[in-house]
């Protein structure tokens, strides 16, 4: 370990050794000893030895997820949020106008929600097309290259099936 008042790539001398021994074991054992910020098992944390016979606790706050389960979570609690906004002012505007027809504030308020379901699926639907395509190959050739498309018509007919093949070229 290089001290920072030494060049670095210089070897120590037998008595600089000492020295340096000697002052990292003072500083250990110091009171203003600085303090590790981090500590690093020797042993796997799969064999690591476990602390106390007494099972987990439960820890306040969200379960652990994975991360797509928490997307989900957080996507369902804003639509939730949203949906009971648009809810809400829709009960409030049919109070406050006592001959609001139900069934008009249902479409006005409703229609949203009937456009974003299909633009949903329009995007779910597109996104299974993506997945479904087959993937693109690209080959490169060096010389000569011959390409054979030959094309097989099968014909089979009767009670005992005969076939015929035919190569057209």
């Amino acid at each position: 370990m290089n001290h920072p008042d030494r060049p670095a790539g210089r070897a120590l001398s037998e008595a600089e050794a000492e020295a340096e021994a000697a002052r990292l074991i003072a500083e250990g054992y110091s009171n203003n000893a600085p303090v590790a910020t981090f500590y690093k098992a020797a042993v796997p944390a799969p064999t690591a030895p476990t602390v106390g016979t007494a099972p987990p606790e439960r820890q306040p706050g969200r379960a652990p997820m994975s991360q797509g389960a928490t997307d989900a979570s957080v996507l369902m609690l804003a639509g939730a949020g949203s949906v009971s906004m648009v809810s809400v002012s829709a009960g409030i505007l049919m109070y406050l106008s006592q001959y609001a027809d139900p069934v008009v504030c249902g479409i006005v308020l409703g229609a949203p929600t009937v456009v974003v379901l299909a633009l949903c699926r329009l995007v779910r639907r597109a996104k299974e097309v993506v997945e479904a395509a087959p993937p693109v190959i690209h080959n490169h050739y060096e010389g000569t290259v011959i390409q054979d498309n030959t094309e097989i018509n099968t014909h089979t007919r009767g009670v005992i099936a005969r076939t015929r093949n035919h190569f057209d070229r």
